[in-house]
């Protein structure tokens, strides 16, 4: 599971495989991800400064190649560990010059040699994508919470299923008038940084569902926000803002930022 400083989970190195080995890392480094960088990891970055400070832990729970996790860690000048289930992943992380000063497996559904408490805060951004049922939430949702120093904020970045079948900057995320059921395999087509496009399978997760599935395991306080691009304005980088007019964008967002605070 990759947050995919990408879109959509863990996508395949071909079309509807999942991302794994190398080149299949490589391959979910090259995701353009317009659309995330304008409507979903600024409003991230904005909800953690609201209750982190400088120095403090945030755990980037499937932080892939650890391009968000770079990001967050020069943004918000805190200590940024990354973590995934993915080795190629991580490799790829710890070979970019990263801001990011640690990185942790993932193993058996916990992160290898990080106690319980050890966190300030928790981003988990497109992980949701790549879990096929609710109980392996569950499992994710445990173990962030086993993190978590109590009181601790998780911000958590998803895609919204009901905006199916739309033409976005850089996604199109499964069919038009479809309402899917939790779990759910859907389509996304992400766009690649050399222009191209690429289809994978992912799982629906309606924003609906997730507020009692952290309740569930030990979170309260949940609120959820839906950025639209007039608020992107002020928070995105100028220059992806005026790239394009982002026309289905602010005709139907189609990111939503849970926040939660652990029990």
């Amino acid at each position: 599971m990759s947050d995919a400083s990408q879109e959509a989970g863990r996508p395949g190195a071909g079309e509807g495989a999942a991302w794994s080995g190398r080149e299949g890392a490589q391959a979910f480094a090259a995701v353009e991800a317009a659309t995330d960088w304008l409507l979903g990891y600024p409003f991230v970055f904005r909800a953690l400064s609201r209750r982190i400070g400088a120095g403090q832990v945030l755990v980037d729970y499937g932080c892939g190649p650890g391009t968000v996790a770079d990001r967050a860690a020069r943004r918000l000048g805190v200590r940024v560990l990354g973590v995934d289930t993915s080795p190629e992943m991580l490799a790829l992380a710890r070979g970019s010059g990263s801001a990011v000063a640690e990185y942790h497996l993932v193993e058996n559904g916990r992160v290898t040699g990080l106690p319980d408490g050890c966190a300030d805060a928790v981003m988990c951004n497109h992980v949701l994508a790549s879990l096929p049922t609710e109980e392996a939430v569950l499992a994710v949702f445990t173990e962030i919470r086993r993190l978590l120093r109590p009181g601790a904020p998780f911000v958590l970045l998803a895609t919204d299923p009901d905006c199916g079948g739309r033409d976005y900057a850089s996604l199109r995320i499964g069919e038009s008038g479809r309402a899917y059921r939790p779990g759910e395999p859907l389509t996304v087509r992400l766009r690649r940084t050399d222009g191209s496009w690429q289809e994978v399978r992912n799982h629906a997760w309606p924003v609906a569902v997730v507020p009692a599935l952290l309740e569930h395991t030990g979170f309260r306080g949940v609120v959820q926000q839906r950025p639209t691009v007039d608020e992107a304005l002020a928070l995105a980088d100028p220059e992806l803002v005026n790239s394009r007019s982002w026309s289905a964008e602010r005709a139907r967002p189609p990111l939503v930022i849970t926040s939660a605070s652990a029990a």
